[in-house]
């Protein structure tokens, strides 16, 4: 299988993952993590590299941009504090973790 073949059945199992995870009322990510366990247990199917410099740069932008586009101000105004936790706090405590860990 190339890899262009493994992008279509990537894709096709993400548009038919939508509506099957909502008739049997299961989370489409769900459906889409388990299709990714069954596609890396495969033996035929390739193995991708991904350079690791290029995830940050192609990937977080359009999902951070799809968020503020569905989020309103006054939801964001409501869920201040969990998200001042989330994305302030969380990241002390995790920087603070992993320099313990490193410095054991």
């Amino acid at each position: 299988m190339d890899q262009l073949a493994l992008l279509f059945v990537l894709l096709l199992g993400a548009v038919i993952s939508v509506p099957v995870g909502d008739r049997l009322r299961v989370p489409a990510p769900v459906l889409m993590t388990l299709l990714g366990i069954v596609l890396a247990l495969l033996e035929f199917v390739p193995n991708v590299e991904i350079p690791p410099d290029l995830i940050l740069p192609l990937l977080l932008p359009p999902l951070l941009y799809a968020a503020v586009r569905r989020t309103s101000w006054r939801q964001f105004a409501a869920n201040k504090r969990p998200i001042f936790l989330l994305a302030v706090a969380l990241v002390f405590v995790t920087m603070a973790c992993v320099a313990a860990a490193a410095d054991a």
